[in-house]
């Protein structure tokens, strides 16, 4: 099924010497056999791809410096249930939970399956015979042929029943349709859980971050103030200029300038975990998050591309819609062909209410009605031409979303890759900065060095720090966002929590097989 010409070819390869039969003239020996045939093409789901990685060499993280950890990948490992958990932070499993049971998102699409669950149903329908029951009543005036005219009441009541052979599995493929559809919601689905406890997590490691980083700007800034005093001394006793003064409060200005961006990344984070939770952030009070608390996963589970498609919902999704479009070629190459339907009628009818119900007004009837395309104007084969094109672009859409997902797991492990060598550089930055304040401040005491030196030396350690406290939060993040780009735990949680409500049996992944619409169609 990799072009129009191949699904033309296809759309109904299990029918055609059936049809020879009905050409002769043989319905009713055909009727049994074309009762298992569906049109179009049987579904196909796309090869997964090899199992050859995500790059075009392991990936391989370095030391990322005294006290930070290496981190290791696991390949051919699943992402396990409740991955934020190996985080080991408390704190942030109850937020998660939180934001799992208070989002309207995510009320918002299990609202979405429902009803596409509910459509199944109704598309089932039309597999069963449907039963009506009917009662008129009129009065009016017939002619006896003569001048004499008759005017009388007329009273019927009675069932009817009618039943679609769905000799070319239009109804079924109908049905395969929007399971499929479906099928696509419940990928939704947890498309929107993953990026919900994704984001849940990348929120609390910003506030995190922002915190560390405020925190080493708070140290500073307290270094800053104690170096004003004391430059401001030093001046009382002559040890020290005007210049000196002012270049102090210049250093303490500049570093309590960097607090005020800070603290507007801890606040907008700590707001958007409580929109997350389903709360304002008037009525919520984010958990004080921060790194002493939240442990670094070292080991990474990448799992294998064979195994990572079934995993990630937004490729899910897409194969799902990739089924919905191959089925809805075969209810547009249905509609090329005779459709039978049979009915029967139970009437009873009479001139009053008394004789309404006596056997001798009983009317019944039984019927087969068989109906045909003969022209309409192109309109058909220009459907079913609209269907095999609306499949084409789908699997190029399919296709698209594969290679993105690719890419996407590739730009992660290589940030983490990049991670560690940024936080091993940071770590000898920040030693070898606080080394040198250190020698500065002891060569300032004892008269070798200049307030200016100190002051220097004061400053590379005031960005050591802060670079240090975000080269560490972007690691944690990216480490977050790696488990979101291998698909989480979301199609375990979905089946968990969508299952719950799938309209009957089948309705599942297993009903998407080709031969279900037929094996539902002999057993009806």
């Amino acid at each position: 099924m990799n072009d129009r010409s191949d699904l033309a070819r296809r759309r109904l390869p299990p029918c055609r010497r059936w049809l020879r039969l009905m050409r002769a003239g043989a319905l009713l020996g055909a009727v049994p056999l074309l009762a298992g045939c569906a049109a179009g093409p049987d579904y196909v789901p796309p090869a997964p791809p090899p199992d050859t990685g995500f790059l075009p060499s392991p990936a391989a993280f370095p030391p990322a410096g005294r006290g930070d950890g290496t981190q290791h990948t696991q390949t051919g490992a699943a992402v396990p249930e409740r991955w934020w958990s190996a985080f080991a932070s408390p704190q942030l499993d109850d937020t998660v939970a939180q934001a799992i049971a208070g989002s309207p998102t995510l009320d918002t699409a299990r609202a979405t399956l429902a009803q596409a669950q509910q459509a199944i149903l109704a598309a089932r329908g039309g597999l069963f015979p449907q039963a009506d029951i009917a009662a008129s009543g009129e009065r009016a005036r017939t002619s006896g042929g003569g001048a004499a005219h008759a005017v009388g009441n007329l009273l019927t009541v009675g069932p009817t029943v009618s039943y679609d052979l769905d000799l070319f599995g239009r109804v079924r493929r109908q049905v395969e349709q929007q399971t499929a559809l479906a099928e696509s919601q419940r990928d939704a689905l947890a498309a929107v859980y993953l990026a919900l406890t994704g984001n849940t997590v990348t929120q609390a490691l910003t506030a995190a971050s922002a915190r560390e980083q405020m925190a080493a700007v708070d140290d500073i800034v307290a270094v800053d103030r104690h170096n004003v005093e004391l430059v401001r001394i030093e001046r009382e006793v002559g040890k020290a200029s005007d210049s000196d003064v002012l270049a102090a409060r210049s250093q303490l200005a500049s570093d309590l300038a960097l607090a005020p961006p800070l603290a507007q990344q801890l606040s907008a984070a700590e707001d958007a975990l409580a929109i997350l939770v389903g709360q304002t952030p008037a009525r919520w009070q984010a958990p004080r998050f921060d790194f002493g608390t939240i442990a670094l996963p070292l080991d990474i589970p990448v799992s294998l591309p064979s195994a990572w498609v079934q995993a990630r919902p937004d490729i899910r999704a897409a194969q799902a819609q990739l089924h919905a479009a191959s089925a809805a070629i075969g209810v547009a190459t249905a509609q090329l062909y005779p459709d039978v339907t049979l009915s029967a009628s139970w009437t009873q009818a009479a001139s009053a209410m008394g004789p309404l119900f006596e056997s001798a007004n009983r009317l019944w009837s039984v019927a087969a009605a068989l109906t045909a395309p003969m022209f309409h104007g192109g309109t058909l084969k220009a459907q079913q031409r609209e269907a095999i094109d609306a499949f084409d672009a789908q699997l190029g859409t399919y296709r698209q979303t594969v290679l993105t997902a690719f890419g996407q797991v590739a730009d992660t492990l290589r940030a983490l890759e990049h991670d560690a060598d940024a936080l091993a550089a940071q770590r000898e930055a920040l030693d070898t900065a606080k080394a040198s304040l250190a020698l500065e401040q002891e060569s300032y005491r004892v008269g070798i060095a200049s307030l200016v030196d100190v002051l220097q030396a004061q400053r590379l350690y005031a960005q050591a720090r802060v670079g240090y406290a975000r080269a560490k939060g972007q690691r944690y993040v990216d480490t977050a966002q790696l488990y979101v780009a291998m698909g989480g735990d979301a199609h375990a949680w979905t089946q968990r929590d969508a299952g719950q409500g799938e309209p009957a049996a089948g309705a599942g992944r297993d009903s998407l097989r080709p031969d279900a619409g037929r094996a539902r169609g002999e057993d009806r």
